[in-house]
């Protein structure tokens, strides 16, 4: 068995287990250079451990990571739309600061 199906099989493996159903797939990519043992983007975890045993506990850590990464998206959607709606009232009340400024220095009444 190659190492990309020994993956797959633990992927498939510890799904089953954790009762996931995503359809959430693995990749080894083997990478020396590589300052990571793995990743999740998206829906795919990349391995990039050649040893076959640190790339088995890579894909399991990985995998916790993505589990845990889905249970934050509502609070960190959430934390994002608030800071954009501050950003806008920010930059609203900053434009028309500037707008009040502008009429003052340039006002000619009560001169």
């Amino acid at each position: 068995m190659s190492m990309e199906e020994r993956l797959k099989n633990e992927l498939m493996m510890i799904k089953r287990k954790a009762g996931i159903t995503d359809d959430l797939e693995v990749i080894w990519a083997p990478d020396a250079d590589s300052k990571l043992s793995g990743e999740v983007k998206g829906k795919t975890i990349y391995i990039y451990e050649s040893e076959e045993e640190k790339a088995v506990n890579t894909l399991i850590h990985e995998f916790i990571d993505f589990l845990v990464s889905r249970a934050l998206e509502p609070y960190i959607s959430f934390a994002n739309a608030m800071i954009k709606l501050l950003s806008d009232i920010a930059y609203r009340r900053k434009e028309e600061t500037i707008e009040t400024i502008v009429r003052l220095l340039t006002s000619q009444e009560g001169r």
